[in-house]
């Protein structure tokens, strides 16, 4: 299991899952050495033993890792971490094109051709890197939040060194190129032919074939013409439908050569909706192509275990190899050319021969020399016994087995899935009983009267028997509760059940453990029965949001909607933030914490500044009663005489002006007023009096 926090390569956090394919599961992780958001493409467990699988998983890596183009989704790295296989890619933040349709139904010109445009950018860079992607549709096609277009998933996709390549690698169905349903060649040219599918997808918001069956619609491919997109969407531009045509042609000589030319019209279109500029090549000698019953049937049993929603696409077409010349060898021929019966005059000579009539000829001889090979060794073989068991009436294969088939195991599928897979062979199904069953469930088929494997003749009917009630001895549910998720899944496994499992946040069960089970513990059950494991995620993470500012009202609010709780709270003098207001918090925000987590606060009780006011000149009781009223200490620092000063005034104070902290001291100077006269000067003043008094006396007497 991939958890949520597990480092792969002591390097990629995986964060949460985004999404799931086929093959992989995808996750947004975290790259911590360059310390950006990735996505980590992660094989599912159920693949991670099969080479096969591991191989092709590579592979995707190996065809993307070198191709840097803003318009195809990088890949970064691959590696493997305790039996995990994964690749590193850019993160798209965004939706698919195939999503994009859904929503919007029908895109506009533009739309279309923007979208196209960043497409074949993409694409065409691939092709110069000598990568042909293979499955090129809209499922694979990312526009992100900005309208970026990128490419993805390579995963069928293969480098060349050489024009062509032959394989039996395909993409979806509904978007393959007839090439490619055929099993032959594909080069550039089938993006292309998937490029025009994709296109006419977002013109009519339909795929222009489909059908019951992945047979069905690969038949469509290769014999129907595809109907103008203008039916379904009669207000395109006749430019645009015209390239699709192009893309879309059967013959791929007959495309466009590359993505650039593709490119060139797309603009041109922009410019010129309705232009008629668009070239389609025509065919020389472009008789009907009719294909045998024989070879249809051949085609149908190559798709005969092909799932359209595999990611990796890798069924083999068996008998392709017979049509890779059906399409691809016709030759040019001018529209205006005509034959004159006089001049005809029924002669024919060897060199005149119709070349496709020679190239029968050509495979008949070889057909007839293979024959005459065959019949040789075999008389040979017998003659020296290597075929004694071998009777005189049978042959390796009877020319009636091409009117059989072999019945697939319908056993423990549901009726509707058996029909369906039985209607693929060409065989039909008939309920022979229903009844109770020990194994399977209401609806499953239980038996089936004709085993797999045997081969009938095709539209014979294989009769079955369907569950009507799953029944059988019971035994009771173990109690798994508070187990590691692998050791509740072995002792599960021990007791008979099949144990799957769900995921879920619980604040009292570790993470990894389990939680409960469905069917619950100590109740009974069939054996094999599919026990669902509840298995815990630790307890939910939180994010702490930033209340830094805010009121506290407002602050309380969204700790606790975020899933928080407010702890203590304490106040504190601060200029910047305004009183009530939010200074601090104890949990950082955007951490990932605990549900519940208390996040204590720090209040603003607003500025302790007070600004100074000067009381030179005004009483001692002004300025201590000032003081008092703003939290400020007063302290007499001494007193002076002064003539300028009364009495009971203040001369001076410090500090003057500005501004201090509230409990701050302001000293001061008190006046005494005016200096008084010297005592000892006056009284010399008084005797000097007497004496003159006495000398008046003095004088008077005299």
């Amino acid at each position: 299991m991939v958890k949520d926090g597990i480092v792969l390569g002591k390097r990629y956090e995986v964060l949460s899952k985004i999404g799931a394919g086929g093959m992989a599961d995808v996750y947004k992780g975290k790259d911590t050495m360059l310390n950006r958001y990735v996505a980590i493409k992660v094989l599912k467990k159920e693949y991670r033993e099969d080479e096969n699988f591991v191989r092709k998983f590579h592979s995707e890596a190996q065809a993307a890792a070198g191709l840097l183009n803003p318009n195809i989704v990088n890949v970064y790295d691959v590696g493997e971490d305790r039996g995990l296989y994964y690749m590193v890619m850019e993160l798209v933040e965004g939706i698919t094109l195939k999503e994009y349709i859904e929503k919007k139904g029908k895109l506009s010109h533009k739309e279309v051709i923007s979208i196209a445009i960043q497409m074949c950018n993409g694409i065409g860079a691939a092709h110069a890197a000598g990568i042909v992607h293979r499955d090129i549709k809209p499922q694979n096609v990312m526009i992100s939040r900005d309208g970026k277009v990128k490419v993805t998933d390579f995963g069928i996709a293969k480098a060349v060194t050489s024009n062509t390549i032959s394989s039996n690698a395909m993409g979806s169905v509904h978007y393959t190129s007839p090439e490619q349903a055929r099993g032959g060649y594909s080069d550039a040219k089938s993006d292309i032919y998937s490029i025009g599918i994709t296109l006419y997808e977002m013109v009519t918001g339909r795929v222009p074939f489909d059908g019951e069956s992945t047979v069905e619609v690969a038949m469509k491919h290769l014999q129907q013409e595809i109907t103008p997109p203008s039916e379904y969407a009669p207000d395109i531009p006749y430019s645009l439908e015209q390239i699709i045509l192009k893309c879309t042609q059967k013959n791929s000589e007959r495309r466009y050569a590359s993505t650039a030319d593709l490119t060139r019209d797309l603009k041109r279109s922009m410019m010129d909706p309705d232009g008629d500029f668009v070239v389609i090549p025509p065919l020389r000698n472009a008789d009907t192509v009719i294909i045998t019953d024989d070879e249809l049937d051949d085609i149908r049993s190559s798709y005969d275990d092909y799932d359209d929603e595999d990611d990796y696409g890798d069924d083999d077409y068996d008998g392709a190899d017979d049509y890779d010349d059906d399409y691809g060898d016709d030759r040019y021929d001018d529209d205006d050319e005509e034959y004159d019966d006089d001049d005809y005059d029924g002669r024919k000579g060897t060199e005149e021969v119709n070349p496709r009539m020679n190239k029968v000829m050509k495979i008949l001889m070889i057909v007839v020399a293979l024959i005459i090979a065959f019949i040789l060794i075999f008389a040979v073989g017998k003659a020296a016994g290597i075929f004694k068991s071998i009777g005189s009436g049978t042959t390796t294969e009877d020319s009636s087995d091409k009117d059989t088939v072999k019945v697939p195991n319908i056993v423990g599928m549901t009726e509707e899935a058996a029909t369906k897979a039985l209607k693929d062979k060409k065989l039909g199904i008939k309920v022979d009983s229903r009844e109770d069953s020990e194994k399977y469930e209401e609806g499953t088929v239980s038996e089936q009267k004709t085993k797999a494997g045997t081969k009938v003749k095709k539209h014979s009917t294989v009769h079955v028997v369907v569950s009507s009630a799953l029944i059988g001895k019971e035994i009771i549910v173990p109690d798994v509760s508070g187990m590691s998720e692998d050791e509740a899944q072995e002792k599960l496994t021990d007791e008979g059940f099949k144990p799957t499992s769900e995921f879920q946040y619980d604040d009292n069960v570790a993470e990894g453990n389990v939680i409960s089970t469905t069917p619950a513990a100590h109740s009974k059950a069939a054996k094999d029965t599919q026990v669902k494991m509840i298995v815990s995620k630790g307890a939910q993470k939180k994010t702490v949001p930033d209340v830094r500012g805010k009121s506290e009202a407002d602050a309380r609010s969204e700790i606790q909607a975020a899933g928080l709780t407010v702890g203590s709270t304490s106040t504190q003098h601060d200029d910047s933030v305004a009183k009530g207001n939010v200074i601090s918090q104890s949990v950082t925000p955007g951490k990932k914490v605990s549900a519940g987590t208390a996040v204590n606060l720090v209040l603003s009780s607003g500025s302790d500044k007070v600004s100074i006011q000067n009381f030179a000149g005004k009483d001692e009781e002004e300025l201590l009663s000032w003081a008092s009223q703003n939290g400020l200490n007063a302290s007499k620092q001494k007193d002076e005489y002064s003539s300028n000063y009364e009495e009971g005034t203040i001369i001076s104070m410090s500090p003057a002006s500005g501004s201090v902290s509230k409990g701050s001291t302001i000293t001061y100077v008190l006046s005494r007023g005016p200096k008084p006269s010297d005592n000892t000067n006056t009284g010399g003043n008084t005797d000097t009096g007497n004496s003159g008094s006495g000398s008046g006396s003095d004088s008077g007497q005299q």
